[in-house]
Order: structure tokens, then C-alpha cells, then sequence
């Protein structure tokens, strides 16, 4: 059964069976890789995201953006969202208003008033707010994510 949703975000695909076999894991996992991209807006032109290019999103005037390498789009959403959505594919808040790709830090270093500072592989630089160094080395030293 498909139902039109109002929004790209309330998308979700559920599996009702009678037991787990090998054929439904591989159609859950099928699902769930369909979903490791998003839609965003690059001069104009609507693309596809792989999440894998993506460094950070960041959220200014009520609007987010998803910064690549060389590019930044924008996407449809709040940073909630993204950040609920994509928290075990190595996404973490790292301040009000970023979500940080951790597989796309080089390096990370210590600012002035216990902030952070992240380099990205393309040698941007984001602050990671104070409230959220904690948390961040809880996921750094302990692991609770998984990585992309």
C-alpha cells in the first residue's frame, strides 16, 4: 500500500511479516539504504545529496543548508529533523544552529572558553559551541554512533 504524505520529511516504509527472514532483512536494509541521500538546491537546480559528501548543515534565518566540498545547497526541513534522521550516519549537533558529518572532521582543537574548533576535510572550520563538547566526546571516546 503507498499513501501520498504531505511532507518529504513524514516518508517512511514499514514492514509488517510474520517472522524475520533472510529476504525481508535484505529488504529492510534495501530501504534503509535508499534514504542516504538528500534533495537540496544548488544555483538553481534541484540535486540529489549523497550523505556521504555532505561536511555539515547549518541552519540561518530559518532555512538549512547542506555544505559540500565545494558546494552548498539548500534543503527542505528543520535541522531537527536532519539531526533525529541522521544521527547514526555519523551526524552529531555540535551547536545551535550545525549538525557536523564526524567523517568528514580532519581535526579537532581546542578555542578559547572550552569551544572547539573542527576542521573539515576541506579545510573549512566550524566552532563547536561549548554545550556540546561534552556530549560530542562522549560520542568520540565512546563510540555510540556509527560512522559512514
Amino acid at each position: 500500500m503507498i499513501q501520498n504524505v504531505g511532507e518529504r520529511s513524514q516518508e517512511q516504509v514499514t514492514i509488517e511479516c510474520v517472522e524475520v527472514t533472510q529476504e525481508i532483512e535484505n529488504l529492510r536494509v534495501y530501504a534503509e539504504s535508499v534514504g542516504d541521500s538528500v534533495v537540496g538546491v544548488v544555483d538553481g537546480a534541484t540535486v540529489n545529496l549523497p550523505l556521504k559528501d555532505i561536511l555539515y548543515f547549518e541552519a540561518v534565518d530559518e532555512k538549512v543548508f547542506a555544505y559540500l566540498e565545494k558546494d552548498v545547497a539548500q534543503v527542505r526541513g528543520r535541522l531537527y529533523e536532519y539531526e533525529e534522521r541522521l544521527a547514526e550516519k555519523g551526524f552529531v549537533r555540535v551547536s545551535k544552529s550545525v549538525l557536523l558529518h564526524l567523517s568528514k572532521v580532519s581535526s579537532i582543537r581546542p578555542e578559547l572558553s572550552r569551544r572547539l574548533i573542527a576542521e573539515m576535510t576541506n579545510g573549512e572550520q566550524v566552532l563547536i559551541s561549548r554545550q556540546y563538547v561534552k556530549p560530542l566526546k562522549e560520542i568520540l571516546l565512546g563510540g555510540k554512533i556509527n560512522e559512514m
